[in-house]
């Protein structure tokens, strides 16, 4: 498989799962890494019931194999001999009962580096418990302030834990590996756990619950909704606007745009008034639709947008410049990220049938790649 980017030439194996480990797999295709997804005869576990539209899966070949067979546990092996990352996303300890862990990889292949993605960590009182992104937000703390005063925690999708601070900080992992791996010659194991990685996330409150200026009630500080200038508004036909007017400048704007005289309210910064600018912005915000103070806005540095759908958002003038949402094969998704000014990412391609490609056909292409 010819790959373009930053990261062509890297050799990626990724044992099959779903979650944060194929988004990390993904997102390393994208930048031009040649990844083999070991998918179980079958298909394995798949995120849609229809696996050529699962674009997370793009971007890589899959080949099927059956890790407790010892004739394919030895070709999986033989893989990784040319390898230079894994990516596992199996429980600690799984993959050392089948003969896969690091020191018995390492041993074969001293330059491999192993990324184990996992939720709890590779070691901890909780290291081999279930749990899934919204449970790795709920011990955090991150969980707790994602709510309004009224209202239950809500999960923020699967964004925060598996992805935020799951695959982004494997691939950051892995990343510094190969990185190092150039001084040292050598490989080196990557635990990504997404608990940590969601408190690494989240530094910015920690940091201001040090300095006294964060308390755990919900919706009661400056990013939590607690401040009326960073919330969201029902306008008149039912949809909703985001405001972000944090700095004064920007809220001056806000201000002009929803025909407000800053001199008959509250100040900014002076929670005491919070609760009037808030019946305020939300009395004018209702006054009208959402497309049209979105025009209203559209000029300024008032920091107003529109709360679009999955649909709409394709279809933004912003986002369609820049084609951060395109189209595969008739299915939409977005476009592959961060963007190199000579390293072009990867172009989408579709998904790839579970076990389409032969296993001996990629050792014998990674083993003689002339």
């Amino acid at each position: 498989m010819e790959m373009t980017g930053a990261l062509a030439g890297v050799r990626v194996v990724e044992l099959g799962g779903i979650g944060p480990g194929p988004h990390a797999a993904m997102l390393l295709a994208d930048l031009g890494a040649d990844v083999v997804r070991v998918e179980r005869p079958g298909g394995g576990l798949q995120a849609l019931p229809d696996p050529s539209k699962d674009a997370v899966m793009r971007g890589r070949r899959s080949v099927a194999a059956d890790l407790r067979d010892p004739d394919d546990l030895q070709r999986v092996l033989t893989l990784l001999d040319h390898a230079d990352v894994l990516i596992d996303g199996f429980r600690p300890g799984v993959t050392d009962r089948l003969g896969l862990g690091p020191d018995t990889l390492a041993e074969r292949n001293p330059r491999l580096i192993y990324g184990r993605m996992t939720g709890w960590g590779a070691d901890g009182p909780l290291r081999g418990r279930a749990g899934h992104d919204i449970n790795y937000l709920s011990i955090t703390g991150v969980l707790h302030a994602i709510r309004t005063e009224e209202a239950r925690p809500t999960a923020p999708l699967n964004l925060v834990g598996d992805y935020g601070g799951g695959s982004l900080y494997l691939v950051v992992g892995i990343l510094a590996a190969l990185h190092e791996r150039e001084r040292s010659g050598r490989g080196q194991e990557v635990d990504a756990a997404i608990v940590d990685g969601v408190a690494s996330l989240a530094q910015l409150v920690w940091s201001m619950r040090g300095q006294g200026v964060w308390t755990d009630r919900p919706a009661s500080n400056l990013l939590d909704t607690g401040a009326p200038f960073y919330d969201t508004y029902a306008c008149a036909d039912g949809g909703y606007v985001a405001v972000g007017a944090l700095e004064p400048q920007f809220y001056a704007q806000l201000l002009d745009g929803l025909d407000l005289v800053p001199d008959e309210l509250p100040q900014q910064y002076d929670p005491s008034g919070w609760p009037t600018l808030r019946e305020t912005f939300t009395r004018a915000f209702a006054t009208r639709a959402r497309d049209e103070w979105a025009e209203v806005f559209a000029d300024t540095d008032a920091c107003v947008t529109p709360v679009l759908t999955f649909e709409e958002a394709g279809a933004h003038p912003h986002l369609a410049a820049r084609g951060t949402i395109t189209e595969v094969d008739e299915v939409v998704q977005a476009a592959p990220a961060p963007r190199l000014s000579r390293s072009t990412s990867t172009a989408p391609g579709r998904a790839p049938a579970p076990g389409s490609t032969e296993l001996d056909e990629v050792i014998s292409g990674w083993a003689d790649p002339a």
